[in-house]
């Protein structure tokens, strides 16, 4: 089976995440599900990083604009080593630099976000950057669905196009679903792939609960002269059967019992996979 050592590791750090939410009574637990594929194939097999030097000349520069999906990063972090085992516990605590957003005193991450709209136009200037300054870095970031609604975003997709930067690629995680109730409902944004090709970008449609599928695309080298734009269809709760697709887990900590039967849905999932 392809990528079978990510697909195990993709299902740990959902096992992690969620046990992490239940210990610290705060987390957006289906946000957190559904982006974890996406985590997992740039930090464990697309980027070029160094835990054991986070400031490393030439790295690659991620980006997660969906913000308040902090648990899993932080479990992607400690899991690779920026941060140790112990402060991923102190999540959320008082005086923790573990927050419920990135925060870019922690090393891996390049930039405080949480407030909508931001991480695309950022990572544009990072791009940009890249090319005055002939580094071969690769930028990438992370969008919610829901956060296309912010008009800065449609600013930066602009420049994007603009300035040619084939160096950036965008991830929209389209779940479907936000704190409010489906995305088309509370405002509309179809057609996506309309849209992005109309700004300019190299547009791409992938199954983002697929991890063959999103490494395979992300391995690919861009030669439109375009910024990337993957359109990652995901499912909200991914792996956990209550809370699939379900509006109320995007900002929900799970019971005791809740806890429990997820993780033992989540080890019936590895081990199906050790036997495929």
């Amino acid at each position: 089976m392809k990528n079978l050592a990510l697909k195990k590791k993709a299902l740990e750090i959902r096992k992690k995440t969620f046990q992490l939410i239940y210990n610290s009574k705060t987390g957006h637990t289906g946000s957190d599900l559904s982006c974890t594929d996406i985590l997992v194939a740039l930090y464990y097999q697309v980027m070029t990083i160094d835990p054991k030097n986070p400031t490393m000349n030439g790295r690659d520069q991620y980006i997660q604009s969906k913000g308040h999906a902090a648990e899993v990063l932080w479990t992607v972090l400690a899991d690779k080593g920026f941060i140790s085992e112990e402060e991923l516990q102190s999540f959320s605590q008082y005086g923790s630099r573990l927050i419920g957003h990135p925060n870019n005193k922690v090393a891996g991450v390049e930039m405080n976000t949480g407030s909508l709209g931001h991480g695309l136009p950022v990572s544009v200037g990072i791009a940009l950057a890249a090319k005055l300054d002939q580094k071969d870095y690769h930028t990438y970031t992370l969008m919610g669905d829901g956060e296309l609604a912010e008009g800065s975003v449609w600013e930066g997709a602009m420049a994007a196009a603009h300035y040619k930067l084939d160096n950036l690629t965008a991830i929209i995680d389209r779940n479907g679903l936000q704190i409010t109730g489906a995305s088309e409902d509370v405002m509309a944004v179809e057609n996506l792939v309309w849209k992005w090709q109309a700004f300019g970008w190299d547009v791409h449609k992938v199954n983002g609960n697929d991890l063959d599928a999103l490494v395979d695309l992300l391995s690919l080298q861009n030669e439109t002269k375009k910024p990337r734009m993957i359109i990652a269809k995901t499912t909200k709760g991914k792996g956990v059967s209550f809370a699939e697709n379900k509006a109320h887990w995007h900002h929900k900590v799970p019971t005791p019992e809740e806890l429990e039967q997820a993780l033992a849905e989540l080890d019936q999932q590895l081990e199906e996979l050790a036997h495929a």
